[in-house]
């Protein structure tokens, strides 16, 4: 007979359900070598979380760099393959914002795909690393003249403009330079993707892009009957210092359904049929964005790259050939679904306490709290957007029975929540490992320093080695700063 605490507590969510085995893991969840050893112990390329924790600590953000590596050429072949005889392959843009430093960055280059950045520090990084300036893109909605020219200077294969007003910034600041800037416009069509208000970038009422309807009343900046991206165009296009690559859009982020990515297609690639009837040129780039989704727990169901590739290139061919245009080189920014998989953080258990709550149909339902050493100083998402993660015992196995619990940190905010619903065995207590999968994508990049903690470290695990790729912060770094 299964206990009280195995069955499913009326304070979990829809989608939760007890494990059928404590100890078992969710593999969707983790890096493709992460595993248990006959002790129950969690290993990730057959190193063991305690001697993780021996060695660096914790909390420790561990990352795989074989399903790193392996995951991003999955993209790279799969769209490579599914557009091959289109335009002859796809250009895949990591996602510098999700996780960037200099060693992931020259994984990057060495698995073929390009990297994306949207600000001066993250253009030093790709620099640092050694990363050539063809192979990188500038993003942002309010990029300085400084961080402009560091692009112009590095050569960068492209700069994605957001704004007629950074537009007209460009222009002058590249022929004051006597050069041609390699220029993407970013645009917005209208696509209101199915994720976390805010992390959908496409509608209009948002901060990024150039809006493709044209303006009710008033001037967009030029033609009275001219959207602002049809006017960005008439003005690249009639700019000497401008090379105008192509269009650029982007619906969001942590998206699941195909629908909104093909709708934005189409919108895209119809507008550069009336660029084509306006203006007698075929721009030859359009970059289609990505943020595809990834599992966080059990109730996502992300689509595995191959699909991805056939359902794009298939909106791809067909719009074209309906359209009567060539089919432009296609770029992908496949966002976190590339490194977020690949990395779980280690944390190491405190205190713990279990409450009774009230129920909407009355009476009361326990939940355990267990504290953790970290918190949202290492995790921010679920604070920002209340985003869903779960959670293991990592140090041991054990025969007990699984319990609703809440993995909080050690921050003064009752919103230090690190993850607020999953099934962990009643008897976790203080000392034991708990690893918190896919938090390799907006983690450490939303890491601060809050009530002075310092940041983690983040380790690098491939066939049995384990190196440091950066550094934890100490109490003297935190100092360092303060001048008092």
């Amino acid at each position: 007979m299964v206990s009280t605490s195995a069955q499913a507590s009326p304070l979990a969510p829809a989608w939760l359900s007890p494990p059928n085995d404590v100890n078992s893991l969710r593999t969707q969840l983790w890096a493709s070598d992460v595993r248990r050893s006959d002790s129950g112990e969690l290993t990730v390329g057959g190193i063991g979380v305690d001697e993780l924790k021996e060695q660096f600590g914790t909390p420790l953000f561990v990352l795989s760099e074989a399903d790193f590596r392996a995951r991003a050429r999955d993209f790279k072949d799969s769209f490579d393959a599914a557009f091959a005889d289109l335009c002859g392959g796809v250009d895949v843009y990591y996602a510098g914002k999700s996780f960037l430093c200099t060693e992931v960055a020259r994984w990057v280059e060495q698995e073929g795909l390009r990297l994306d950045t949207c600000t001066g520090g993250e253009l030093a990084v790709a620099a640092r690393a050694g990363l050539p300036g063809g192979k990188l893109g500038l993003h942002g909605n309010n990029k300085s003249d400084a961080e402009l020219n560091r692009a112009l200077d590095m050569g960068l294969g492209r700069i994605v403009v957001d704004s007629l007003d950074e537009l007209a910034r460009l222009t002058d600041l590249a022929a004051a330079r006597g050069e041609r800037a390699n220029v993407m416009l970013r645009l917005t069509p209208g696509v209101h993707a199915h994720t976390h208000e805010f992390i959908a970038t496409a509608h209009e009422d948002q901060k990024f892009g150039l809006s493709m309807a044209a303006p009710e009343h008033g001037d967009a900046g030029g033609q009275q009957d001219r959207s602002p991206a049809a006017e960005a165009v008439a003005r690249a296009l009639a700019a000497p210092s401008i090379n105008l690559l192509g269009l650029h859009c982007h619906i969001g982020s942590q998206i699941f359904e195909p629908e909104g990515f093909a709708l934005a297609a189409e919108r895209l690639l119809t507008f550069l049929a009336d660029i084509r009837q306006d203006h007698g040129v075929d721009l030859p780039e359009l970059d289609l964005g990505g943020g595809y989704g990834i599992a966080y727990t059990e109730a996502d169901t992300p689509r595995p790259p191959a699909e991805l590739a056939r359902a794009m290139a298939g909106v791809v061919g067909s719009t074209c050939a309906r359209l009567g245009i060539p089919v432009p080189r296609i770029s992908i920014e496949p966002g976190r679904a590339i490194v977020g998989p690949t990395t779980f953080t280690l944390y190491e258990v405190g205190t713990h306490k279990t409450v009774n709550v009230d129920r909407d149909e009355g009476g009361t339902s326990p939940r355990r709290y267990i504290s953790v050493d970290g918190g949202m100083s290492d995790n921010a998402r679920p604070v920002l957007y209340d985003a869903d993660y779960s959670a293991a015992l990592a140090s041991r196995v054990t025969a007990a029975e699984p319990i609703i619990s809440r993995v909080v940190g050690k921050h003064c905010e009752s919103g230090d929540i690190v993850v607020r619903d999953v099934y962990l065995p009643e008897d976790v207590s203080a000392g034991d490992l708990l690893a918190v999968p896919a938090t390799g994508a907006y983690c450490w990049a939303l890491s601060s320093n809050y009530n002075y903690v310092p940041r983690p470290p983040v380790v690098a695990v491939r066939d049995g080695q384990a190196r440091l790729i950066v550094r934890g912060e100490t109490e003297a770094d935190l100092l360092a700063r303060d001048l008092g």
